[in-house]
């Protein structure tokens, strides 16, 4: 007989003050974030200052191809969240264990196909974005072993979302921090003590990437309600599957296209050679954990408007949105004088080269004048997938890949620009795409997408 557990840390964000569920709800996901990107900081951390700027500029010349794998696989798990916190939001426990249980084959078929797919098409893929055969090898070996890692991402990011979904954004948390400690500590074995460079950070990230994985999904089968299924639940339910995959694909390909876009640029920026290399490598590092509080009132803003649309509760999803901007303007003003007092000091933790560090502080203080615009991509775009609106992802995407490609081709090629072209394209971008995406929320079409039945 199935025995229903407590519904541990969930929290309905239909009721109570909208700034306080998102503020409470992004900040352990903004922890969890910034641990979660000690995986690929660790690794560029310890390549830089024991293996070497070659070594360095390998592991970040796989960063947009690793991006583009693992989001075929975890934009799905978006969708999935999308349509758990709408369930919730309705109070529809029933549908959200259906939707959970159906989620794990999508999930698991996606992310098996995509690691397959990149294992054998990524050394191709890195010869056609110009990378230097001073790296190749070391490129082709970090790419290979980190795609063994897809199924691991995608099992963590797919029950992560749910539990987001559910209003649960600790727990995720608690096992991210524990697996980037177990990533630091394999970092500094496999490269220290047993000496395998660029193989070995890539089998730390992967081992460490398992261990979320695993532990996150043994959590919520024993403790949260919602992942403990009568056996009726676990079937093919295609209705599921389809509104799922409606959700999901568009975000994963809308993901896909923004890491094509930076591929397109990381093409662009390898012509410049290693120095440069290496110097947008550690300034995309610093700028992923920037994002990451964007990110985190972006996951926040999603599961919020989620539930309150499947209860709909259209005034408080706007009342959001108004919040989430404010938080977002704030936040990208405090960190223009940190860019520009401590930039080169930021810069000196990743790379010992001082040509590097001379790029790489001046890269910052570019784009540290235009935060608010990447934070207002995040903000409306979160709305828009918490609703379901499953034609803006496309939109979004479409957009990041036009303006990178076409402004990196003019910029960088103004002689009296050059190769700073590469962070003023970044500049540009964000710009164009949150003008687009805060002229789709303003038309208001989302109001008429909510998707449960």
């Amino acid at each position: 007989m199935f025995k229903k557990k407590s519904k541990t840390n969930v929290t309905d964000m239909t009721v109570g003050s909208p700034t306080k569920h998102i503020l409470l709800f992004a900040i352990p996901l903004l922890i969890g974030n910034i641990f979660q990107q000690f995986y690929s900081m660790v690794d560029s951390i310890v390549v830089g200052n024991y293996v070497g700027a070659n070594a360095l500029a390998a592991v970040g010349n796989c960063g947009s191809l690793n991006f583009l794998f693992f989001s075929l696989s975890s934009g799905l798990a978006i969708g999935i969240g999308v349509l758990v916190s709408q369930h919730y939001g309705a109070k529809d426990d029933k549908n959200v264990r259906v939707t959970i249980a159906n989620s794990f084959y999508i999930v698991f078929v996606a992310a098996a196909i995509v690691s397959v797919v990149g294992f054998i098409l990524g050394p191709w893929i890195l010869k056609l974005l110009n990378t230097p055969d001073t790296i190749l090898q070391d490129s082709t070996t970090y790419l290979r072993v980190t795609c063994l890692g897809i199924v691991a991402v995608a099992l963590y990011n797919s029950v992560a979302s749910m539990l987001r979904a559910l209003g649960d954004s600790k727990t995720p948390l608690y096992f991210l921090i524990f697996a980037s400690f177990v990533n630091v500590g394999l970092d500094l074995l496999f490269v220290l003590v047993f000496h395998l460079g660029v193989l070995g950070v890539a089998l730390a990230t992967i081992i460490s990437q398992a261990v979320s994985a695993i532990l996150c999904l043994i959590y919520a089968i024993k403790k949260v309600s919602y992942f403990q299924f009568h056996k009726d639940e676990w079937k093919y339910n295609q209705e599921v599957i389809v509104k799922t995959v409606k959700i999901g694909v568009p975000i994963a390909m809308q993901s896909s296209m923004i890491a094509i876009s930076c591929m397109a640029l990381q093409g662009v920026v390898n012509q410049f050679g290693e120095v440069i290399m290496a110097a947008s490598t550690v300034v995309s590092r610093i700028e992923m954990v920037v994002q990451q509080p964007y990110g985190s009132l972006s996951s926040a803003v999603t599961t919020y408007s989620g539930q309150n649309m499947g209860a709909g509760k259209m005034d408080r999803v706007q009342k959001g949105f108004k919040r989430a901007t404010l938080i977002a303007l704030i936040f990208s003003i405090l960190l223009i004088p940190i860019m520009y007092g401590f930039g080169e000091q930021i810069m000196g933790i990743f790379v010992k080269d001082p040509d590097v560090i001379a790029v790489g502080k001046n890269a910052l203080r570019i784009t540290s004048l235009f935060y608010f615009a990447l934070g207002m991509i995040y903000v409306p775009r979160a709305v828009l997938n918490g609703c379901g609106d499953a034609k803006f992802p496309m939109i979004n995407g479409i957009t990041e890949v036009l303006c990178r490609i076409s402004y990196s081709q003019i910029f960088t090629k103004i002689p009296v620009i050059g190769y700073w072209g590469i962070w003023i394209t970044t500049c540009a971008t964000w710009i164009t795409t949150a003008a687009v995406c805060l002229i789709h929320y303003k038309r208001g079409k989302w109001k008429e997408k909510r998707i449960r039945a």
